[in-house]
């Protein structure tokens, strides 16, 4: 197949971009700064000659948006907003307007969308949807106002001959350096992977190799529409994954942090306590009932693998 890939060079695009091009697949990366043949300029909002890209392709995965790893400032809220639904709007357009328009577009979402909970598991049929909770920073609530927004650009698109998927994504745990798990694995390494504020709220995640199958079994699956969880079966505790992560790594001991030690650490890292402290508790409700099997559903073996991978690429 001809795969688009929109916003494809940030952390999640190499992923898919290697194991798409490893099964055979002909990839095309969309981008602000083209480095190879097989990636086309972009500025992830007004038409192009990138259009053309996805005149004819089997399959567009749209990634684009601003990384979330920054100070949650309005104007970096703004930026996220704008990045994210611009460059849908963009993608729709150019799908609604090509002569031979891809059979499926894969929209990048996230499991932010989601309530703050600790009770129950959020799946896409019986999840609460953020931004009314009592008790948590209102600038949350803007968060929440992006994913909703983001995905309804992509409902919005007129596209009849295209299935569309959204991708309300977990933290994809990789290897790769500059990720979440690189970041996680740096701070176990230190000593500092202990609890934060106590670790209760949930973490959840999927490993890099199941996010990968799972877009292939969304593609391959032409009766699937709408929301889907890309999130492992067992979201865990913030502790039980620091936890699992040192056992995997073999450092005995992790100092905890209170909320305002994270506070001053995310201001240290140009980062935002909201990916600390908010308890994602999602599960892959809809990838389960249609027969998906997770390769690393538990975090605890999950950990050992990445770690393992850590250990023989470095």
């Amino acid at each position: 197949m001809k795969i688009v890939i929109p916003g494809g060079t940030g952390q999640i695009g190499p992923i898919l971009n290697r194991a798409l091009t490893a099964a055979g697949h002909d990839v095309v990366v969309l981008t602000r700064r083209p480095a190879s043949e097989h990636e086309i300029g972009w500025d992830g909002e007004t038409p192009g000659p990138w259009t053309e890209a996805i005149d004819g392709s089997d399959v567009v995965i749209n990634l684009a948006g601003r990384s979330v790893s920054c100070r949650y400032t309005p104007a970096n809220l703004q930026d996220m907003m704008d990045s994210r639904v611009r460059s849908t709007e963009a993608v729709g357009a150019a799908i609604a307007g090509a002569a031979k328009p891809p059979a499926v577009w894969l929209q990048m979402s996230t499991a932010t969308i989601y309530a703050h909970r600790y009770d129950a598991p959020n799946d896409e049929a019986t999840g609460i949807i953020g931004g009314n909770e009592p008790g948590v920073p209102g600038y949350w609530a803007y968060s929440v106002k992006i994913a909703k927004d983001w995905e309804r650009a992509q409902q919005r698109a007129e596209t009849p001959s295209t299935r569309k998927v959204a991708l309300r994504s977990a933290m994809v745990m990789s290897p790769d350096r500059g990720g979440v798990f690189d970041y996680l694995l740096w701070l176990s390494r230190l000593g500092l992977g202990g609890p934060v504020a106590g670790g209760g709220q949930y973490v959840s995640w999927i490993h890099d190799q199941d996010f990968v199958r799972a877009v292939e079994f969304l593609i391959a699956r032409d009766d699937i529409v709408g929301p889907v969880n890309l999130a492992a079966p067992a979201p865990v505790p913030q502790r039980t994954l620091m936890r699992e992560l040192r056992a995997a790594w073999g450092v005995p001991v992790g100092l905890p942090a209170t909320k305002w030690m994270a506070e001053l650490g995310a201001l240290a890292l140009r980062s935002d306590t909201e990916l600390l402290l908010k308890s994602r508790r999602v599960v892959p409700g809809r990838l389960l009932e249609e027969g998906f099997t997770f390769h690393h559903p538990r975090w605890q073996v999950a950990a050992e693998d990445l770690v393992h991978r850590v250990r023989t690429s470095r």
